[in-house]
C-alpha cells in the first residue's frame, strides 16, 4: 500500500510505501531473504517525481518519461513489513526536460538516493 504525502507543484513531493510482504516480487528476490529490488525503489522515486511535475499547470498536459538515472546509491536493504518514506525535489526544468533528486528511507536511515533525469513528451 502506498500513499501520497505533500505535493508542491513543480517543486517537490513526498510519499510512503508500506511493504506488506505480499508483493509478488518478494517471492523471487531473493528466495529465503526477501528484499525490495533497488530498481523498484528508483521507479517509486520517479513516479513520485512525475506527480510533482504533473501537478504543475505548465506540464499537466505532458508525459514525463525517464531520461536517465545518475548517482544511484543503495545504502540498506528494505524488507517486508518496513515502510519506505519517499521524497523527491525537482531541480532545473524546461519545457522539454528536467531533473530531480530522490531519497528513499526507512525510519530515517537512507535506503536509496538517485538523481533522476526526465524528458517531457507530448501525450498522444
Amino acid at each position: 500500500m502506498s500513499e501520497l504525502g505533500e505535493v508542491e507543484p513543480g517543486r517537490s513531493a513526498t510519499g510512503r510505501w508500506q511493504l506488506t510482504g505480499d508483493e509478488p516480487f518478494f517471492s523471487g528476490h531473493f528466495p529465503g531473504r526477501p528484499t525490495l529490488p533497488g530498481v523498484l525503489m528508483v521507479e517509486a522515486l520517479a513516479q513520485l517525481g512525475a506527480v510533482a511535475v504533473l501537478a504543475d499547470e505548465r506540464f499537466a498536459h505532458r508525459l514525463p518519461l525517464f531520461g536517465g538515472i545518475e548517482r544511484a546509491r543503495f545504502r540498506r536493504q528494505v524488507v517486508p513489513g518496513e515502510t519506505l518514506d519517499l521524497e523527491v525535489t525537482l531541480g532545473r526544468m524546461s519545457a522539454r526536460a528536467g531533473r530531480g533528486s530522490g531519497r528513499a528511507s526507512v525510519g530515517g536511515a537512507v535506503a536509496c538516493e538517485a538523481e533522476l533525469l526526465f524528458v517531457l513528451a507530448d501525450r498522444a
